[in-house]
């Protein structure tokens, strides 16, 4: 067992270890194997009360260090302090590299000087987890722009849409709306029109791979802000490119980016 390995290593050395998990979409079966074990043999497990609760199943024998959303740096630095002599899992919704934990923590424990090993699992992210729910809209280049300005000033958020659409990437766009940020979206796809045909597919996925509460909404460029009350803080959003096309299955439509092998290929 890989936890199990590192709590002997650590008992050995009289130093912990630190583990930095994505956890996915927020189910166990979506967590990787490793991830899996690292968290049943951790001595400590730290995370969102959200993120702990997802996976409540796992936790009978840890002890337990539960945090509020915005507390991540509290939460980062307890983290650093429990893994100097005790192997400790933080818990990152989707993966912790892609708007998670792992820059924090990485960032604290480099102000520490935290001598034990970090090590980061990675986990499937909202945009992957979408992407699978509308088909195969991201087979080609594509890029993640979070529209919350609470860390990243607006003006660079929009410097970013904008060469993105002009550059005609798949655009998958996080937080898209919370309370204090009604209006963001609406401005992104604004500056995306201006790149991108209205013919263009969107794809709006709402709690992707969470079992029951999951809901999509496969539209376009032109009609997409016709469901902007439909749009929250669980809602990710994918924009294909002007080659992408709608296949309307007897399942439920899907979304198409060609890879470019019908240029090479006769199927």
């Amino acid at each position: 067992m890989v936890g199990s390995q590192s709590q002997s290593q650590s008992e050995a050395s009289g130093k912990g270890r630190l583990y930095v998990i994505g956890i996915g979409p927020g189910s166990v079966e979506q967590l990787t194997v490793k991830a899996r074990e690292v968290i049943i043999n951790s001595d400590y497990v730290v995370g969102n009360g959200t993120y702990l609760d997802q996976m409540a199943s796992l936790l009978d024998k840890q002890n337990i260090v539960r945090s509020a959303m915005g507390k991540e740096v509290d939460r980062a630095r307890k983290a650093v302090e429990l893994a100097q002599n005790n192997v400790v899992s933080m818990i990152s919704g989707g993966d912790a590299n892609i708007y998670g934990m792992a820059g924090l923590v990485l960032e604290v424990a480099e102000h520490a000087n935290l001598n034990v090993e970090i090590e980061v699992l990675p986990g499937v992210t909202a945009i992957t987890a979408a992407a699978s729910v509308l088909g195969a809209p991201i087979v080609n280049d594509f890029c993640t722009v979070s529209l919350s300005d609470l860390l990243t000033p607006w003006e660079v958020i929009e410097k970013r849409l904008d060469a993105a659409a002009s550059a005609d990437f798949v655009m998958s766009l996080y937080n898209p709306k919370s309370r204090q940020r009604n209006s963001n979206f609406s401005r992104a796809i604004e500056i995306i029109r201006r790149h991108k045909e209205d013919s263009v597919p969107v794809g709006l996925v709402k709690n992707a791979l969470r079992d029951q509460d999951q809901d999509y909404i496969v539209t376009t460029l032109g009609e997409v802000l016709n469901y902007n009350d439909w749009v929250d803080m669980s809602t990710t959003i994918l924009i294909s490119t002007n080659d992408s096309r709608i296949w309307d299955t007897p399942y439920g439509k899907r979304i198409i980016t060609p890879r470019g092998y019908h240029r090479k290929y006769d199927y």
